[in-house]
Protein backbone atom coordinates (compact mmCIF):
# COMPACT_ATOMS: atom_id res chain seq x y z
CA UNK A 1 0.00 0.00 0.00
CA UNK A 2 1.11 3.03 -0.67
CA UNK A 3 1.75 5.78 2.46
CA UNK A 4 -1.31 7.95 2.40
CA UNK A 5 -2.63 10.22 4.74
CA UNK A 6 -6.06 10.39 4.71
CA UNK A 7 -7.54 13.64 6.80
CA UNK A 8 -11.12 13.11 6.84
CA UNK A 9 -13.11 17.09 8.22
CA UNK A 10 -15.70 16.01 10.45
CA UNK A 11 -16.03 19.08 12.42
CA UNK A 12 -18.75 21.25 11.13
CA UNK A 13 -21.65 23.04 12.68
CA UNK A 14 -24.17 20.87 10.20
CA UNK A 15 -26.63 23.58 10.39
CA UNK A 16 -28.33 23.26 7.41
CA UNK A 17 -29.42 19.65 8.30
CA UNK A 18 -31.39 20.92 11.32
CA UNK A 19 -31.38 19.90 15.05
CA UNK A 20 -29.49 16.34 13.86
CA UNK A 21 -25.73 16.00 12.74
CA UNK A 22 -25.59 14.74 10.19
CA UNK A 23 -22.42 12.79 10.77
CA UNK A 24 -24.35 10.74 13.48
CA UNK A 25 -27.30 9.69 10.72
CA UNK A 26 -27.08 6.14 10.04
CA UNK A 27 -25.67 4.59 6.48
CA UNK A 28 -25.30 1.09 5.31
CA UNK A 29 -25.87 0.89 9.38
CA UNK A 30 -23.61 2.69 11.06
CA UNK A 31 -22.80 6.42 11.23
CA UNK A 32 -22.24 8.14 8.15
CA UNK A 33 -18.52 9.38 9.67
CA UNK A 34 -17.82 5.47 10.73
CA UNK A 35 -18.64 4.35 7.22
CA UNK A 36 -16.49 7.38 5.62
CA UNK A 37 -13.57 6.32 7.70
CA UNK A 38 -13.88 3.13 7.00
CA UNK A 39 -14.16 3.56 2.35
CA UNK A 40 -10.88 5.98 3.79
CA UNK A 41 -8.64 2.87 6.14
CA UNK A 42 -9.37 0.90 2.86
CA UNK A 43 -6.92 2.63 0.99
CA UNK A 44 -4.71 5.03 3.61
CA UNK A 45 -1.99 3.63 5.83
CA UNK A 46 -3.47 6.72 8.71
CA UNK A 47 -6.62 8.15 9.03
CA UNK A 48 -6.64 11.52 10.82
CA UNK A 49 -10.72 12.63 11.49
CA UNK A 50 -10.36 16.91 12.72
CA UNK A 51 -12.99 17.31 14.95
CA UNK A 52 -14.76 20.51 16.21
CA UNK A 53 -19.00 20.40 16.77
CA UNK A 54 -19.68 17.62 18.96
CA UNK A 55 -16.18 16.19 18.94
CA UNK A 56 -17.95 13.99 21.50
CA UNK A 57 -20.11 12.04 19.91
CA UNK A 58 -18.05 12.03 16.70
CA UNK A 59 -14.96 10.29 18.89
CA UNK A 60 -18.09 7.39 20.27
CA UNK A 61 -19.38 7.06 16.87
CA UNK A 62 -15.79 6.25 16.19
CA UNK A 63 -14.71 3.93 19.08
CA UNK A 64 -12.49 1.15 18.41
CA UNK A 65 -11.36 2.39 14.64
CA UNK A 66 -7.52 3.18 14.49
CA UNK A 67 -7.96 6.59 13.72
CA UNK A 68 -6.26 9.52 14.99
CA UNK A 69 -8.42 12.38 16.50
CA UNK A 70 -7.26 16.18 16.10
CA UNK A 71 -9.81 18.76 17.95
CA UNK A 72 -9.97 22.19 15.89
CA UNK A 73 -11.17 24.89 18.20
CA UNK A 74 -11.93 27.55 15.40
CA UNK A 75 -14.24 24.72 14.21
CA UNK A 76 -16.69 27.43 13.84
CA UNK A 77 -15.05 29.87 11.80
CA UNK A 78 -15.17 27.76 8.78
CA UNK A 79 -14.17 24.17 7.44
CA UNK A 80 -10.34 26.42 6.24
CA UNK A 81 -9.36 25.94 9.98
CA UNK A 82 -9.93 21.92 10.00
CA UNK A 83 -8.08 22.23 6.78
CA UNK A 84 -5.33 23.73 8.54
CA UNK A 85 -5.47 21.83 11.91
CA UNK A 86 -5.56 18.56 9.28
CA UNK A 87 -2.65 19.46 7.13
CA UNK A 88 -0.40 20.18 10.24
CA UNK A 89 -1.51 16.84 12.35
CA UNK A 90 -0.24 15.10 9.14
CA UNK A 91 3.67 15.84 9.47
CA UNK A 92 5.63 16.04 6.58
CA UNK A 93 5.90 12.68 4.53
CA UNK A 94 3.23 10.66 2.20
CA UNK A 95 0.49 11.78 0.38
CA UNK A 96 -2.67 13.63 1.48
CA UNK A 97 -5.88 12.58 0.70
CA UNK A 98 -8.33 15.24 1.99
CA UNK A 99 -11.52 14.78 2.09
CA UNK A 100 -14.79 15.09 3.86
CA UNK A 101 -17.16 13.30 5.84
CA UNK A 102 -20.71 13.70 4.87
CA UNK A 103 -19.59 12.05 1.23
CA UNK A 104 -21.73 8.62 1.70
CA UNK A 105 -21.89 8.16 -1.75
CA UNK A 106 -18.14 7.99 -1.64
CA UNK A 107 -16.47 4.46 -2.34
CA UNK A 108 -13.03 3.17 -1.12
CA UNK A 109 -12.51 2.17 -5.15
CA UNK A 110 -13.64 5.78 -6.10
CA UNK A 111 -10.75 6.64 -3.92
CA UNK A 112 -8.26 4.02 -5.44
CA UNK A 113 -9.28 5.53 -8.58
CA UNK A 114 -8.33 9.17 -7.93
CA UNK A 115 -4.82 7.75 -6.14
CA UNK A 116 -3.94 5.98 -9.37
CA UNK A 117 -4.77 9.13 -11.26
CA UNK A 118 -2.77 11.08 -9.77
CA UNK A 119 0.47 8.92 -9.41
CA UNK A 120 0.02 8.33 -13.51
CA UNK A 121 0.23 11.99 -14.07
CA UNK A 122 2.21 14.54 -11.92
CA UNK A 123 2.34 13.23 -8.91
CA UNK A 124 3.63 16.75 -7.76
CA UNK A 125 0.19 18.51 -8.32
CA UNK A 126 -2.81 18.41 -6.22
CA UNK A 127 -5.04 16.50 -7.66
CA UNK A 128 -8.60 17.58 -7.84
CA UNK A 129 -11.48 14.85 -9.23
CA UNK A 130 -13.93 17.29 -12.29
CA UNK A 131 -16.61 16.22 -13.88
CA UNK A 132 -18.62 18.52 -16.21
CA UNK A 133 -16.77 21.63 -14.99
CA UNK A 134 -17.64 20.87 -11.14
CA UNK A 135 -14.80 20.65 -8.87
CA UNK A 136 -15.12 17.53 -6.47
CA UNK A 137 -13.60 16.08 -3.45
CA UNK A 138 -11.64 14.79 -2.04
CA UNK A 139 -8.22 16.10 -3.21
CA UNK A 140 -4.72 14.52 -3.83
CA UNK A 141 -1.75 16.46 -1.84
CA UNK A 142 1.66 15.75 -2.61
CA UNK A 143 4.29 16.11 0.61
CA UNK A 144 5.73 18.90 -1.55
CA UNK A 145 3.33 21.31 -1.47
CA UNK A 146 1.44 20.73 2.03
CA UNK A 147 3.43 23.65 3.49
CA UNK A 148 2.72 26.36 0.86
CA UNK A 149 -0.88 25.73 1.89
CA UNK A 150 -0.28 26.90 5.24
CA UNK A 151 1.77 30.23 4.02
CA UNK A 152 -1.43 32.94 3.31
CA UNK A 153 -2.01 33.77 6.85
CA UNK A 154 -5.26 35.45 5.68
CA UNK A 155 -6.80 32.97 3.77
CA UNK A 156 -5.01 29.32 4.43
CA UNK A 157 -5.82 26.02 2.88
CA UNK A 158 -6.62 24.35 -0.54
CA UNK A 159 -9.59 25.93 -2.15
CA UNK A 160 -7.38 29.68 -2.10
CA UNK A 161 -4.58 28.08 -3.31
CA UNK A 162 -5.74 25.95 -5.86
CA UNK A 163 -7.58 29.07 -7.21
CA UNK A 164 -4.39 31.40 -7.43
CA UNK A 165 -1.98 28.32 -8.74
CA UNK A 166 -3.45 26.44 -11.24
CA UNK A 167 0.24 25.67 -12.69
CA UNK A 168 0.38 23.50 -8.93
CA UNK A 169 -2.99 21.53 -9.95
CA UNK A 170 -4.07 18.97 -12.14
CA UNK A 171 -7.63 18.10 -12.66
CA UNK A 172 -8.66 14.49 -13.57
CA UNK A 173 -12.27 13.59 -15.35
CA UNK A 174 -13.72 11.14 -12.54
CA UNK A 175 -17.51 10.20 -13.19
CA UNK A 176 -18.10 8.58 -10.12
CA UNK A 177 -21.05 10.38 -8.38
CA UNK A 178 -20.02 10.46 -4.99
CA UNK A 179 -17.22 12.65 -5.96
CA UNK A 180 -19.83 15.90 -6.32
CA UNK A 181 -22.36 14.72 -3.49
CA UNK A 182 -22.48 15.17 -0.18
CA UNK A 183 -25.05 15.55 2.59
CA UNK A 184 -26.01 19.23 3.74
CA UNK A 185 -29.82 18.99 4.29
CA UNK A 186 -32.66 16.12 5.19
CA UNK A 187 -33.67 16.10 1.65
CA UNK A 188 -30.03 14.76 0.44
CA UNK A 189 -29.81 12.15 3.66
CA UNK A 190 -33.41 10.88 2.23
CA UNK A 191 -31.77 10.84 -1.25
CA UNK A 192 -28.20 8.54 0.04
CA UNK A 193 -31.23 6.74 2.20
CA UNK A 194 -32.83 5.74 -0.75
CA UNK A 195 -30.11 4.94 -2.98
CA UNK A 196 -28.80 2.05 -0.56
Amino acid sequence: MRDVIAIILAGGLSQRMGVRNKLLLPVNGVPMVRHMVQNYAAVATCVIVVTGHEAGEIEAALAGTNVVFVFNPGFAEGQQTSVVCGLRAAGADGLVLMGLADQPQLTADDLRALLDAHQVADPARISIPTADGRRGNPIVIPAELRERLLVDGKSPGCKAFTRAHPEYVQFHQMKAAGFYADVDTPEDYIAVVAAQ
